[in-house]
């Protein structure tokens, strides 16, 4: 079975986990700054890893005083995770419609949807690629807005030449088992503004002050101050050790994600039914290969079919404007709704080779004559 995705490690992260079990102190410790000090080196940045990725946006905005009723605008096209993190935070996802070509957030939408609620901005980082950032960011400036990038597919990714997460207002991260990178699970918050870091540095443990100069000691705080709502959403060692083994693993793991990006690019450039999503992968690292199909098809009896022929195949994603939580009136975003009915996702993580690709694209391709 080819697999849609998977976590790609070897022997050297499960020795890493296996020194911190022998270690016996498997929470947050000196493994979580290491990884953080890895992590900023890397990014030129500040970083505070946390348990997740959705828990690194919910953070990021209670960082920006975002509160209830207040909203944010972002993309229907994303996973669910980007809207039940600011939910969590009691503000309102304004849900925008995407560009055609980049399937990230259409700023002429949003610009619609701009009211004297809205307090920030989320871009998406949809499949490793960041749209015009540039003008979301002069959006933002223009009304005032905070810019929280939501880069869970975006690790390695440059955007005119600098890395994402190492400009910017505040960059957040997923570290999840499939990610360009993973520690298991876990995620981080980029910024250089030191508040917004000491923010959530405190806030992911339970908003105790300082508490993590001393879990990086192995040590706990008995005596301290909680000033702000704080929640259990610190990284632990055990994930740190994994992630300090992906680190190092970063040029490779890139180095083969844009290849069979690249690949699927050059073997689906002359296909009637296919339109791939426009990516420069000199750039983008890419985290998932979607593509749109443009014929008319039952997309759960093609993927039923490539899964006969061990090809595993997803969906990315069910729009949030679908969801009954977050919408009880019927909205209606045109562009997302067309490409949400064209999209499939396809095999991409780097224990796959190009013969792996050819095959999964001939065989998409000829069923698709078919049909």
């Amino acid at each position: 079975m080819i697999k849609l995705s998977k976590s790609c490690i070897d022997s050297k992260e499960k020795e890493a986990v296996l020194r911190v079990l022998n270690d016996e102190y498997l929470g947050m410790g000196d493994s979580v700054k290491k990884f953080e000090e890895k992590l900023s080196l890397y990014l030129s940045n500040n970083v505070s890893c946390v348990s997740s990725g959705t828990a690194a946006l919910q953070l990021a905005l209670e960082a920006c005083g975002i509160k209830r009723n207040d909203e944010i605008l972002v993309q229907s096209l994303t996973y669910v995770a980007s809207f039940q993190a600011i939910s969590a935070t009691g503000a309102i996802p304004v849900a925008c419609d995407i560009d055609d070509k980049s399937l990230t957030i259409c700023l002429k939408d949003a610009k619609k949807k701009l009211s004297n609620k809205t307090k920030a901005i989320m871009p998406v980082h949809y499949s490793g690629g960041v749209g015009n950032l540039s003008s979301i960011y002069k959006f933002a400036k223009k009304n005032n807005l905070r810019v929280i990038e939501d880069a869970a597919h975006a690790f390695g990714t440059e955007y005119n030449s600098k890395k994402v997460g190492s400009f910017g207002d505040i960059i957040c991260f997923s570290f999840d088992g499939i990610k360009n990178i993973t520690s298991g699970e876990g995620g981080c918050v980029v910024s250089s503004n030191q508040e917004v870091i000491n923010y959530v540095n405190d806030s992911r443990l339970l908003g105790i002050e300082k508490d993590s100069e001393k879990r990086y000691l192995s040590e706990r705080s008995w005596s301290f101050n909680v000033k702000n709502q704080g929640w259990r959403y610190h990284m632990s060692n055990l994930n740190a050790a994994i992630g300090l083994e992906q680190l190092k693993k970063v040029n490779k793991f890139f180095k083969i994600r844009k290849s069979l990006a690249k690949r699927y690019d050059a073997n689906f450039l002359k296909s009637k039914y296919i339109s791939s999503i426009s990516r420069n992968y000199d750039e983008v690292v890419p985290h998932i290969y979607p593509l749109r199909i443009m014929k008319k098809f039952n997309r759960e009896e093609l993927r039923s079919y490539l899964l006969k022929k061990n090809i595993q195949t997803g969906l990315h994603y069910q729009p949030n404007h679908f969801l009954d939580k977050f919408f009880k009136k019927k909205l209606t975003l045109p562009v997302t709704e067309r490409i949400f009915n064209q999209i499939i996702t396809l095999p991409l993580h780097p224990d796959l080779n190009l013969k792996d690709i050819d095959y999964i694209s001939k065989t998409l391709k000829d069923v698709l004559k078919e049909i």
